[in-house]
């Protein structure tokens, strides 16, 4: 029977560093993008499963200038909105349903979020990305992003 993947004597290694851990759906890999106003992605990053979406907020922004910040729910959060409009961007990200004061929402440059979720749909039919057959992160990124280069040329 095999076990987890050992970590090194410097702590570095295991599960954790390749982009694997436990989530409600199972054992898996997150990915997370951060995309142009043409619904092509511009930064791709890989989390294990039960990474926040929150938490790598800041890493998809990067040394980009976006002219809107336009993510769902999982993204709000004030450091997050702060981030986004230190950038000079306008933060478009719905309030969860517990926040005390909700921020208004510019429904019409919401709607433009969806180039996004399309992206995902058709990288998903690529079956590497959709059921990681690489061990390591740094191989199964890579082919998210052919994938990626693939969507994009169609």
């Amino acid at each position: 029977m095999r076990g987890r993947g050992k970590k090194k004597w410097d702590g570095s290694g295991g599960q954790s560093e390749q982009a694997l851990g436990r989530s409600r759906g199972g054992f898996g890999t997150k990915l997370h993008g951060g995309f142009n106003g043409l619904g092509q992605p511009v930064e791709l990053t890989a989390t294990s499963g039960q990474a926040s979406d929150a938490g790598q907020a800041e890493a998809l922004l990067a040394d980009h200038q976006p002219e809107a910040g336009v993510a769902d729910k999982a993204y709000d959060s004030d450091a997050f909105v702060e981030a986004v409009e230190g950038r000079g961007a306008e933060a478009v990200i719905p309030s969860r349903a517990n926040r005390t004061a909700p921020r208004e929402l510019d429904r019409h440059t919401y709607r433009e979020r969806n180039l996004a979720e399309r992206f995902w749909a058709q990288a998903k039919q690529f079956r590497r990305v959709a059921t990681r057959y690489e061990k390591k992160a740094a191989n199964f990124l890579a082919f998210a992003w052919v994938a990626a280069w693939v969507v994009m040329m169609k």
